[in-house]
């Protein structure tokens, strides 16, 4: 049971690879109205890994319950809601849809940081991994909806390098000279400089103690 475990954990890294993947040819590429047919098909299939992961994990774990919410969570985020919603002919806004379709990328993150764990070890480098890996995965991911949603109505975005520029001086603070003119570009603008400012501790944390090991040392 537990190989099989280990190989689902294995299949869900490479549905989540291949869904970050699959979004960013479909941002870049797409109309940006409406999904492309082979881009639900990907996230289908991508979902459905995703729940057979969590399915091989409450078998497997005999202390799940003890971890019931935290896995309800990573259930919630494999369901495939665009699907859903297409299948039963829902008109929705595309903002809603951009939402809704970012759930199984938050998931596939969590499948990607389940390496990260394996190949860092405890302590403070884990947490310094956890905090590289968590800004530059959200950083891109809002790079793509800022894209998405702002290439078609900001004259003054020129290509998906310029929004992954946005992005990466926003969440450091520091703020670019790209004003969203979109309710969701404008959210964004907001929300990630609080994610830089929520992380920046953690990155104190590990250099703090990287510099009390070494004074340590000297003693």
């Amino acid at each position: 049971m537990s190989r099989l475990y280990s190989i689902l954990r294995i299949a869900s890294l490479i549905a989540g690879i291949a869904l970050l993947t699959g979004i960013s040819i479909e941002v870049l590429t797409g109309d940006h109205r409406i999904y492309s047919a082979w881009y639900m098909r990907l996230q289908l299939a991508a979902c459905i890994v995703f729940m057979a992961d969590f399915a091989g994990g409450i078998i497997s774990d005999y202390e799940a319950h003890r971890r019931f919410t935290t896995k309800i969570v990573f259930l919630l985020l494999s369901i495939p809601y665009l699907n859903i919603l297409q299948w039963c002919g829902a008109d929705i806004y595309r903002s809603a849809e951009v939402a809704v379709a970012a759930l199984p990328l938050i998931r596939s993150f969590v499948a990607m940081g389940v390496v990260i764990r394996w190949l860092i070890g405890r302590g403070v480098k884990r947490l310094l991994a956890a905090y590289i890996f968590t800004v530059v995965c959200f950083t891109y991911l809002a790079a793509l909806i800022f894209y998405d949603y702002e290439v078609t109505a900001n004259s003054s975005l020129h290509g998906f390098g310029n929004a992954l520029w946005w992005a990466w001086m926003n969440v450091t603070t520091v703020g670019a000279a790209i004003f969203p003119v979109t309710a969701v570009g404008k959210t964004l603008s907001v929300m990630l400089p609080c994610l830089g400012m929520m992380f920046f501790p953690i990155f104190t944390l590990y250099v703090t103690d990287i510099y009390k090991k070494r004074r340590d040392d000297t003693e």
